[in-house]
C-alpha cells in the first residue's frame, strides 16, 4: 500500500491513549465485570491424572444439591472437536468435556452451573469419577520411541513422518503400529550438504527453552447469554479477536454464525494466551443453552497457569557451517516441540520456528525439521512471538559462539550474514523494507558495544554484552484472512470508525483513530471508536499475528480515503477544482497551495448529504492479511506466501554477574526496531519495553515446573517474574524505514522484540564470565556449576 511521504499532524505524534480515562476511571468494563439478570455460575471438574482412562461418571449427587441448574459430562458434547488449526493433515483433536481418556492433569471432565459460585464449588466435589489410571510419558523425545504409552489412537496421519522419524530409532514403520508426533515441518533449499563441505568451520550444538506461562493480570473468564426465543447466544470474552472466537464457537455449537454475537469487553492482557478457543468458553455457551439462563465462568489463578496455554518447550539442535570471515554457508536445524496432551498449535509453531528464521541472515544450503509431539503435560499454543524466542535463542547464541571461535565479533559476523531490502525469500516473500544492518550498527553503538567488549573482567562483579536480532510477520493469511473497517461521518465533521479489532493493551483503537484523522484532516477529538462487536462491526483478523498496524490499519486507511473521495467530489465542484488538487487539513477540504480556497469539512458533508437525497456518507475499506492470498501457507513444507512485511529488531544486553551468588542482572538493553514509519512512538516504546520485560524473565527467571505432570508453581508466589525494581535501563531507538505494503509506511512492533532479548542476555554472561549457557533459564545455580566447571577445566580446582 504505497503512501506519499508528506508532513504530518497525526502520525508520528505520541497522543494520549483515547482508552486512558476509562481505563484510569475504572469505568472499563472487563469480562468478569459483566453481570446480568438471573446468571448462573459455572465451575469445571478436571482431571487428577495425566493419563486415564475414564469408565463412568456418575452426576446424581451434584444434580440433587439445591441451587445447583445443570451438570454435563463429555457424553452431552461427544460429537464437539475443535483446534486453532483444522484440516485433513491435522484434524481436531481436542473436545470440551472428555468422554473416554484424560491426558494431562486438569483435563476438562464435566461442568455445573448453579445459582453461586460456592455452590458450583461444592456441587464439583459431589461428582464421582472412576478412572483406570494409564502410563504417562512427560519428555518428549520419549514419548517419540516406539515404546512409548499412546495418548492419541491416530497421532500423525503422513507415513513420511514417521518413516523419517522411525529410521532414527532403528525401526520399522510395520512393527509399531503407533507414535505420539503430532505435526511435522520439513524444509530443504539450495544444498546442505555440498554446502557443509564447502565450510571451513563447522560447529554443532544442542538449546533447550521450557515451557514458560503468559501470566495475564485478568484471568480468563466468559459470560454466555443464551436466547431460545430467537435462537442467539450472546458472548462476552476476554479475548484477541471476536470474529475468530465467533467462527469457532458457532461451528461447536452449530449455531449460524449471525446467531452468534461476540462482543466487546476490555482484555488484562493476553500475550497470545486468548486467541485460542478454549473448553471453558464452550461450557459457559452450553449451561446457557442448557438453562436459558446466563452463565459466567472465570478460570482460578492456578487454572489459568495450568489448563489454558503455555509457551511450547523446545529442544533445538544446530548444525552451522561457515568461511573463516564468519559467512554462514550452510546450516542444518532440527527443533522437537513438546504440545502436551493436545495438538494446539504445534504444527503452526513446528513452521513459525522456521518462519522467523530465515528472514534474518541469507543462509545459501539449509535443512529445517521441527516436530511437534504428544505428552501428558498441559496444552501449549501461541506466546508473543510464538516460536521466534526459541529459534532465535538457539541461532544467535550458537552464532555467537561460532564467533568467538574464530576471534571475530559476533556483530560484525551478522552484518555479514543479514538479509537486506529487496532480498526475495526462499517462499516468495519480498523485503520491501529492511533495517536489520542500520539496527546492528545503531544498537551496537547506543550501547557502547566496543568499549564494553574490551572491558577488564575481574572482580566479584563482572559485565558483558551480546547481541541478537529478531523479525516478526506483520500479518498472515489465516481466518479470517481479511480485516475490513467502515467510517461514518456525522453533520458536524467527525467520525465514527466501526472496527472489529480487539483492544488487549497495545494501543490499537488509539493508532487507528491516528490513521483516520490524518487521512481525514481531523483531530483526534473528532474520531470515536465502535470496535470488538461482531454485530456492529466489520470483519477483523484478531489482534494477534501482529497485524494491527498493517492489516486492521491498511483497512481503516482504505475506508478514510473511500470517505475523502466522496467529500472531494462534492468539494470539487463547490471550489471548481479538480479532486486531484484537494486535500484534507485541520477540519477543511482545501487547494493544495491556496489555503484560502477553502471549505469546513462539515459543510461539505451536509452538501453530501443534500444532494444524495440523504444518503449519509459512510466509507468501508478492507485489507487481506497477505495480499490476494487466501489460503494458509503449507505448515508442513512452508511453501507459500506467509506475509507482506517484516519487522526487525537488533537487541543489545549489558549484563552483570556475582561471581560469588551466580545472580545475572540485566543493566542495560539497546533496542532499534525497524517497524517501518512509527505511527505512534509513544506505543512504540511501550511495546518494545513490554517485549524486553518479557523476555527477560524468560531467560532468566521464568519456568513452569512438573512433577510426574502435575504443576508445582501455578501462582505468583513461586511462578517468577521480572520486578519493578529489577527494570533495566532502556537505550532504543527507531529504525525509520518506509515500508510500501503499510498505511503511512508502518509495519510490525508487537511481538518481535521480544525474541532477541533472550540470546543476547545469553551471549552477555558468556562475554562478562566467559561460560555459555544452553538451557534457559540462566538461574544462579546454573551460573555456578558453570563457573566450577570452567575452573576445574583450567586446574584451578
Amino acid at each position: 500500500m504505497a503512501d506519499e511521504k508528506r508532513p504530518y499532524s497525526v502520525i508520528g505524534v505520541s497522543v494520549p491513549r483515547i482508552d486512558g480515562v476509562e481505563k484510569i476511571t475504572g469505568r472499563a468494563k472487563f469480562t468478569v465485570d459483566i453481570a446480568l439478570p438471573g446468571m448462573l455460575h459455572a465451575k469445571i471438574l478436571r482431571s487428577p491424572h495425566p493419563h486415564a482412562r475414564i469408565l463412568a461418571i456418575r452426576t446424581d449427587k451434584a444434580l440433587a444439591l439445591p441451587g445447583v441448574k445443570a451438570v454435563i459430562t463429555g457424553k452431552d458434547a461427544a460429537d464437539v472437536r475443535y483446534a486453532f488449526v483444522d484440516t485433513p493433515r491435522y484434524p481436531a483433536d481436542e473436545q470440551p468435556l472428555k468422554v473416554d481418556k484424560v491426558r494431562y492433569v486438569g483435563d476438562e471432565v464435566a461442568a455445573v452451573a448453579a445459582e453461586s459460585l460456592e455452590i458450583a464449588e461444592a456441587a464439583l466435589n459431589l461428582i464421582e469419577v472412576d478412572y483406570e489410571v494409564l502410563p504417562a510419558v512427560f519428555r518428549p523425545e520419549e514419548a517419540m520411541s516406539w515404546d512409548a504409552p499412546r495418548i492419541h489412537e491416530q497421532s500423525y496421519k503422513t507415513a513420511s513422518a514417521w518413516e523419517k522419524w522411525g529410521a532414527r530409532q532403528g525401526g520399522k514403520r510395520e512393527e509399531y503400529p503407533h507414535n505420539n508426533i503430532s505435526a511435522h515441518t520439513h524444509v530443504v533449499f539450495g544444498e546442505p550438504e555440498a554446502g557443509f563441505a564447502e565450510a571451513d568451520y563447522v560447529r554443532q550444538d544442542r538449546f533447550h527453552c521450557p515451557a514458560t506461562a503468559h501470566c495475564a493480570m485478568e484471568p480468563h473468564a466468559a459470560v454466555a447469554s443464551w436466547d431460545p426465543l430467537t435462537g442467539r447466544m450472546d458472548l462476552w470474552l476476554s479475548t484477541m479477536g471476536v470474529f475468530y472466537k465467533r467462527w469457532i464457537l458457532s461451528q461447536a455449537m452449530n449455531l449460524p454464525l449471525g446467531k452468534v454475537r461476540v462482543q466487546h469487553s476490555y482484555c488484562g492482557g493476553a500475550f497470545g494466551g486468548k486467541i485460542d478457543v478454549y473448553p471453558y468458553e464452550f461450557v459457559a455457551a452450553y449451561l446457557s443453552m442448557q438453562t436459558g439462563r446466563p452463565v459466567r465462568i472465570e478460570l482460578t489463578r492456578e487454572e489459568c497457569f495450568t489448563t489454558t496455554r503455555q509457551r511450547h518447550p523446545v529442544t533445538v539442535d544446530i548444525k552451522t557451517g561457515v568461511k573463516r570471515d564468519g559467512r554462514i554457508v550452510a546450516q542444518q536445524i532440527q527443533t522437537i516441540a513438546d504440545n502436551g496432551g493436545y495438538r494446539g498449535t504445534a504444527a503452526v509453531v513446528c513452521f513459525l520456528m522456521h518462519g522467523f528464521s530465515f528472514p534474518i541472515y541469507n543462509v545459501p544450503n539449509y535443512q529445517y525439521d521441527g516436530w511437534g509431539v504428544y505428552t501428558n503435560s498441559p496444552i501449549r499454543g501461541p506466546q508473543r512471538g510464538h516460536g521466534a524466542p526459541q529459534i532465535r535463542f538457539a541461532i544467535d547464541s550458537q552464532l555467537d559462539m561460532i564467533a568467538r571461535d574464530l576471534g571475530l565479533d559476533p556483530a560484525e559476523v551478522m552484518l555479514k550474514n543479514v538479509r537486506h531490502k529487496g532480498d526475495q525469500l526462499p517462499n516468495g516473500d519480498v523485503l520491501n523494507s529492511c533495517g536489520l544492518e542500520d539496527g546492528i550498527k545503531s544498537a551496537t553503538r547506543a550501547i557502547g558495544w566496543a568499549e564494553r567488549r574490551q572491558q577488564p573482567q575481574k572482580g566479584r562483579y563482572r559485565r558483558g554484552v551480546g547481541i541478537s536480532l529478531c523479525a516478526m510477520f506483520s500479518g498472515a493469511a489465516y481466518y479470517p484472512f481479511a480485516s475490513a473497517a467502515t467510517i461514518k461521518l456525522h453533520g458536524d465533521g467527525s467520525a465514527t470508525l466501526f472496527t472489529g479489532a480487539q483492544e488487549i493493551g497495545q494501543g490499537i483503537y488509539t493508532v487507528m483513530a491516528q490513521i483516520a484523522a490524518e487521512e481525514l484532516g481531523l483531530g483526534m477529538a473528532d474520531i470515536q471508536v465502535v470496535a470488538g462487536d461482531t454485530e456492529l462491526c466489520p470483519i477483523d483478523l484478531g489482534s494477534f499475528l501482529s497485524g494491527g498496524a498493517m492489516v486492521t490499519g491498511g483497512a481503516v486507511q482504505r475506508a478514510a480515503r473511500d470517505v475523502r473521495r466522496q467529500l472531494f467530489d462534492v468539494a470539487a465542484e463547490l471550489l471548481k477544482a479538480s479532486p486531484d488538487e484537494l486535500e484534507a487539513r485541520e477540519r477543511q477540504i482545501r487547494v493544495k497551495g491556496e489555503p484560502q480556497r477553502a471549505l469546513p469539512l462539515a459543510d461539505v458533508v451536509l452538501q453530501s448529504v443534500h444532494r444524495r437525497g440523504g444518503n449519509p456518507v459512510v466509507g468501508t475499506g478492507s485489507r487481506q492479511g497477505v495480499e490476494g492470498v487466501s489460503q494458509y501457507p503449507s505448515l508442513a513444507k512452508a511453501v507459500g506466501r506467509f506475509t507482506d512485511a517484516y519487522g526487525f529488531a537488533a537487541q543489545v544486553a549489558e549484563v552483570e554477574v556475582d561471581t560469588w551468588t551466580g545472580e545475572v542482572r540485566l543493566v542495560r538493553s539497546s533496542t532499534f526496531h525497524d517497524c517501518g514509519n512509527p505511527l505512534n512512538p509513544q506505543i512504540v516504546a511501550g511495546q518494545v519495553h513490554g517485549c524486553v520485560s518479557n523476555g527477560q524473565g524468560q531467560t532468566l527467571l521464568e519456568e513452569v515446573m512438573f512433577q510426574e505432570g502435575r504443576m508445582v508453581n501455578p501462582n505468583f508466589l513461586e511462578y517468577r517474574l521480572p520486578l519493578s525494581t529489577e527494570t533495566p535501563e532502556y537505550v532504543d531507538g527507531h529504525v525509520v524505514t518506509w515500508e510500501p505494503m503499510g498505511p503511512f509506511g508502518a509495519k510490525e512492533v508487537g511481538e518481535g522484540a521480544l525474541a532477541g532479548i533472550l540470546a543476547a542476555i545469553a551471549n552477555a554472561v558468556n562475554d562478562a564470565v566467559g561460560v555459555r549457557i544452553q538451557e534457559l533459564p540462566i538461574t544462579p545455580e546454573k551460573v555456578l556449576n558453570a563457573l566450577v566447571q570452567q575452573k576445574k577445566q583450567v586446574g584451578v580446582l
